[in-house]
């Protein structure tokens, strides 16, 4: 199967998850196909959504710093921001890449290579690869962002969205995860081991769904390296793969069901096909291998991957009242009528198939339970719902009721308050649903159904069915309701050709009604599962002996009748292997069971080993002792002892073998009358001497473990002074790093006051200036070097159209009311001259100003622009006027 590559060639590799074994082909590189191609409104591109909270700087700081800037993706950052903080979060990862980051906003287009952070105080959003801002709906605290956005990036780009959970407290996220799992997409999540907090990642892998755990520096890589892996996500161009596989390819496949069914008892061949190959491109992806064929021998070599491909199919994506509407219909229009027409104080019976976690049987219980309330009078009926899935995990955890925070999303305030328990990081089922519920791991397909049920709702399994289990299945349901009975199906889901058996009551809805229709001619597949008895086990033929091997029967008599007595130990004497009868020479010792040959030696032989044992261990060399007296029960027995030590085989080196075997003792003689010494005498004397040089041969290995011991001390004693030495050096420099950074930090506490001193010093200048200009009600305007407009008065307003942002703006793109067009040769001309200009100008409305212009002098002595002040003169114009016209009257009379 050819598999396409979606991103360029890159140097950058990560290394293979441990105990995964890559292809033995070389990756076949084609020309780069979109995934996802076949669906509107899906970029050409993965899209990347990272959510972090708490610490999550520093872990994005990590991530970006090793993402390659030519890789073609985009990222778009979720975090939780505080609505009142002014978004710094692109210029603080603007440092740590080479790819622009952006501050999303409205409407804007998602390209390749960028990336995009989400701004406070809003919801992020997308369609058709355009972000939306929303604002936030959830108050304050309540407010799931990273969910909000992973559910819609799901939605929006199916197979080709890829979400990533870094550190961060809370569990936001876990449950986006789920539905860009649903649409085939990737789920990475860092490490817990290696986030400042690990709540959020912890979250989002007890889910079960991540496909790849990393520290936040490694996942960049692993990310690319699934992605240059990936095979078409898209339906169409799996259909067309589907068609076209080879035989090989079949094959394949067909031996990876055969392996899921020996080791689960589970028969996926005639699930989805396209369903099924893309569960195992998936773990294919992960491991980096190619071929399907070699993904097959990968399986056979590591049984544990079955085991995950396994839990990769069974993989449900549920959650509280999913599709509202449907449920909405169910308590308005449909159990209302069931509650009408069932008798008070009855029981009613509910089916819910393919439960997942036990969201979807919790939320039959609860909309059942709040329509009960609301019928007038209340009905005494009580409904029993047998919940059942064929994961084992999955049940597990929806017997235990407990789930996260964030469900907060799915379930509104006041069902949480009547029917949970707020517990430490989540919500408990209340006690009154729990008990409505029942769970059991049930295989739909080989284990008998439930009947006589009033209710059976099994939505968004059959999507995963073939057409032939679909066919088999939905006679099934029919059998298994009762006449009128509701069935109720996913969004995706239909009844097919099956409409005699299956009235429809909503069908945007997918709900049913089973009719009273016969099943008729049709062939019910009854499935049932039959467990081997007793009897069948006698019954069954017992395999013939293999007639034994001559020479390995000899052996075996041997080593039981012939061979001495021997035990295996390791350095300290621990037994790990006995051949022969020691129950002579060794025996339990009484107290806690202690299986070592110190412990359990009898008097006598107890002295030798503790020689013996060591000396052997240390030279190398076999070690014997001749003619040991050892006390049995009730009486002594003469032996000779062996310590070999083992160098050969290599698991066996570092131990030794003993052997013990037993000395006839030579008849006892009479002293002889002639008070000569007589043999029996001979004979103490020779114990005593062999004791003796036992003795001298136990202190002398005590003395060398001595010496032994005394060089090892010596080293040691040695190695302690270094390490003093070591640590005295480092304390000292440790306590000068404390003097430093206590005289930096008491510096750094005397610039601060120094600071906050100018910085109330420039306040205080600030406002007398503010006041100042205030005062003089004289219009001023303030201009740098290039004339653009740096500070001004309200009364500047009057003239000049002016507003805040018109800050930096140059002062000829502003309009005025003042009738002097020279006004800005005239500034350029101070600015070059330095010369103070006076004049008088006209304006709008009659009125007269006497514009200054002068220098703008800093304190260092530098021209930084100008100063343009004008001076209402309006009122000494009109006298002006006046005085003249009256001046004029006297000539005239």
């Amino acid at each position: 199967m050819a598999k396409p590559t979606i991103l360029k060639e890159t140097d950058a590799t990560a290394a293979a998850p441990s105990g995964s074994k890559p292809s033995a082909r070389p990756v076949k590189r084609v020309k780069p196909v979109a995934r996802n191609a076949f669906r509107d409104g899906v970029c050409p591109f993965p899209i990347v959504a990272i959510g972090a909270s708490a610490g999550g700087l520093e872990a994005l700081e990590q991530f970006f710093g090793q993402l390659p800037a030519n890789c073609e993706l985009a990222i778009i950052v979720i975090q939780h921001l505080d609505p009142n903080y002014k978004g710094m979060m692109p210029e603080l990862l603007q440092r740590t890449t080479a790819m622009p980051v952006a501050q999303a906003k409205d409407r804007m287009k998602v390209k390749s290579g960028c990336v995009y952070v989400i701004p406070p105080n809003r919801d992020l959003s997308i369609l058709h690869g355009s972000l939306f801002l929303l604002e936030p709906a959830a108050p304050r605290g309540l407010r799931l962002p990273i969910d909000f956005f992973f559910r819609a990036l799901a939605e929006d780009q199916g197979a080709n969205a890829v979400g990533i959970i870094l550190s961060g407290m809370g569990s936001d996220g876990s449950l986006g995860l789920r539905a860009i799992k649903e649409q085939g997409g990737l789920v990475l999540a860092q490490d817990p081991a290696s986030a400042k907090y690990d709540s959020m990642p912890r979250r989002a892998i007890d889910t079960c769904l991540v496909d790849i755990t990393a520290p936040a520096q490694e996942l960049p890589l692993r990310l690319l390296d699934c992605l240059k892996h990936s095979l078409p996500a898209a339906t169409g161009v799996r259909e067309q793969a589907l068609e076209a596989e080879s035989t090989a390819q079949k094959s394949a496949f067909e031996k990876i069901c055969i392996l899921l069914r020996a080791r689960t008892s589970h028969d996926f061949s005639l699930y989805k096909k396209s369903t099924v190959y893309r569960r195992i491109e998936r773990r294919m992806t992960i491991h980096l291998i190619d071929n399907i064929a070699d993904y097959g021998r990968y399986l056979r070599e590591n049984p544990q991957e079955v085991d995950l491909l396994f839990r990769e199919l069974l993989i449900g994506v549920t959650r509280f009242f999913r599709d509202p509407e449907s449920w909405a219909c169910l308590q308005e229009k449909v159990l209302p009528e069931v509650l009408a027409a069932y008798p008070a104080g009855g029981a009613l019976r509910a089916w819910v198939a393919g439960c997942s976690t036990g969201e979807e049987a919790y939320s039959l219980a609860m909309a059942f339970r709040e329509v009960q309330e609301k019928v007038n009078p209340p009905w005494r009926c009580t409904l029993q719902i047998f919940a059942t899935d064929l994961d084992p995990d999955a049940i597990e955890k929806a017997r235990q009721g407990f789930y996260p925070a964030n469900i907060a999303a799915d379930v509104s305030e006041g069902r949480l308050k009547r029917f949970f328990v707020e517990e430490a990081n989540g919500y408990r089922v209340g006690k009154e649903i729990r008990e409505m519920v029942v769970f059991a791991q049930q295989n739909l397909i080989m284990d008998p159904p439930f009947t006589k049920l009033d209710i059976l709702t099994c939505r968004n399994l059959l999507i995963y069915l073939g057409s032939e289990l679909q066919k088999k299945l939905l006679p099934l349901f029919h059998y298994s309701l009762k006449p009128g009975g509701i069935l109720m199906l996913g969004n995706a889901e239909s009844i097919g050709g099956f409409s005699d058996l299956f009235a429809l009551v909503a069908g945007k809805e997918r709900l049913f009604r089973r009719t009273s229709s016969p099943l008729g001619t049709l062939d019910l597949d009854f499935p049932t599962r039959f467990l081997p008895t007793k009897t069948d086990a006698l019954w069954a033929a017992k395999p013939d002996m293999v007639s034994a091997n001559l020479e390995s029967l000899a052996d075996k008599v041997l080593l039981q009748q012939f061979s001495p007595a021997a035990v295996l130990v390791n350095g300290d004497g621990d037994l790990l292997y006995i051949s022969g009868r020691t129950g002579k020479y060794l025996e339990p010792a009484a107290g806690k069971v202690n299986w070592n040959i110190h412990a359990m030696a009898r008097d006598g032989l107890r002295q030798e080993l503790g020689v013996a044992l060591p000396v052997a261990l240390r030279s190398g060399e076999r070690v014997v002792c001749d003619n040991i007296c050892i006390g049995t029960n009730g009486g002594t027995q003469t032996v000779n002892l062996v310590v070999q030590p083992l160098a050969e085989p290599e698991a066996l080196r570092g131990m030794a073998m003993v052997v013990i075997t037993d000395v006839d003792a030579a008849p006892q003689v009479e002293d002889a009358g002639d008070g000569k010494p007589g043999p029996r005498h001979s004979q103490r004397e020779a114990k005593l001497v062999q004791a003796l040089a036992h003795a001298q041969q136990g202190m002398q290995g005590l003395r060398e473990e001595m010496q032994s011991s005394q060089e090892e001390l010596k080293s040691a004693s040695e190695e302690m002074q270094s390490t003093n030495e070591e640590l005295q050096s480092t304390n000292e420099e440790l306590t000068t790093s404390k003097e430093e950074m206590q005289s930096l930090n008491e510096e750094l506490q005397t610039v601060n006051i120094e600071l906050q001193s100018k910085v109330d010093e420039l306040s205080a200048a600030n406002n007398d200036m503010k006041n100042l200009l205030n005062s003089t009600d004289m219009a001023t305007i303030f201009l740098d070097k290039a004339l653009h407009v740096r500070r001004f008065t309200s009364q500047a307003t009057r003239l000049f159209k002016l507003i805040p942002g018109d800050v930096d703006r140059p002062l000829s793109d502003i309009a005025t009311d003042l009738d002097d067009p020279g006004l800005l040769a005239e500034a350029e001309e101070v600015l070059r001259t330095l010369a103070f200009s006076d004049k008088e100008a006209a304006a709008s409305g009659g009125r007269w100003f006497q514009v200054k212009i002068m220098p703008y002098r800093t304190l260092e002595n530098v021209i930084d622009g100008v100063v343009v002040t004008f001076n209402d003169i309006t009122r000494a114009k009109t006298l002006e006027t006046q005085l003249r016209e009256l001046a004029n009257q006297q000539k005239q009379a």
